[in-house]
């Protein structure tokens, strides 16, 4: 059986680069017409959909702040006038502002919990009402599905990173805590944390002497790629993983096996 998507429409926030980028792409080549959310960044996006296209797929790009509650409605809104329908919503917008938490400034802790994990609440929650009130479209065994993109550092601490590790703690519980609330109304909430992942914002921090360093906190001795994070979601998106309902897979080469204890310490 193949993981398809066809007839389905989804969301993908933070769609303009890296891992949400992969993530639409995939989405959209297992037949699913996506809105390809930016923030920023237009040009990426715009590309992305034109890729998306030239390949047979739909897409298109619509600028959202996905902390914005106003934003986040439009973005719904927008999405479901132009293809009749939302089944898909993957919650990705993230953001780094990294520092030593006794310099961290109280504007760099909120910007990154108002987008990561405020940001995945309203996204959620708009998704949560809008399948409510849309009830089923006879494209999928539920009525519709919320992926949220996490991290391994809802679990591994990351020294001079407090607020983006907290933030993905909040979402790790929040996910499960909605997974709980709406199953029963047949919506599946699930998340994904990724490991190491190679993109370009992240360049000097996986190839080169960094990244061979990397290495040595990965158990199967490689770096992933937005096209594992991508695969995972179209998973967890299919009919496939049906039965999989406020679960956390990590994506991460084994990271989270804690390799520094593979000799006993």
């Amino acid at each position: 059986m193949e993981c398809r998507l066809d007839r389905q429409v989804a969301i993908v926030t933070g769609a303009s680069s890296g891992i949400g980028q992969g993530v639409g792409k995939a989405l959209a080549e297992a037949g699913a017409a996506v809105a390809v959310n930016y923030n920023s960044r237009r040009d990426p996006a715009e590309a992305l959909v034109r890729e998306i296209e030239q390949g047979g797929g739909r897409a298109f790009a619509i600028g959202a702040d996905v902390s914005d509650e106003a934003d986040v409605t439009r973005l719904f809104r927008e999405t479901a006038s132009r293809y009749g329908g939302i089944d898909i919503v993957v919650a990705n917008s993230g953001m780094q502002k990294d520092a030593p938490s006794a310099s961290m400034s109280l504007a760099d802790w909120k910007r990154v919990i108002d987008v990561n994990l405020t940001g995945q609440f309203l996204t959620a929650r708009e998704a949560i009402r809008h399948f409510e009130a849309q009830g089923d479209r006879g494209v999928s065994r539920s009525i519709g599905k919320i992926l949220c993109m996490s991290s391994v550092h809802e679990v591994i601490p990351w020294a001079g990173h407090v607020n983006y590790a907290a933030s993905k703690g909040g979402i790790a519980l929040m996910m499960r805590t909605l997974a709980q609330e709406v199953a029963p109304k047949r919506i599946r909430v699930n998340a994904i944390a990724p490991g190491a992942i190679r993109t370009a914002i992240n360049r000097a921090a996986t190839e080169g002497d960094a990244g061979r360093k990397l290495l040595d906190l990965i158990p199967y001795k490689r770096i992933g790629a937005a096209e594992d994070i991508a695969n995972a979601a179209v998973f967890l998106a299919s009919d496939l993983s049906d039965y999989i309902v406020g679960a956390t897979l990590f994506v991460d080469g084994g990271m989270t096996l804690y390799p520094g204890f593979a000799d006993n310490g």
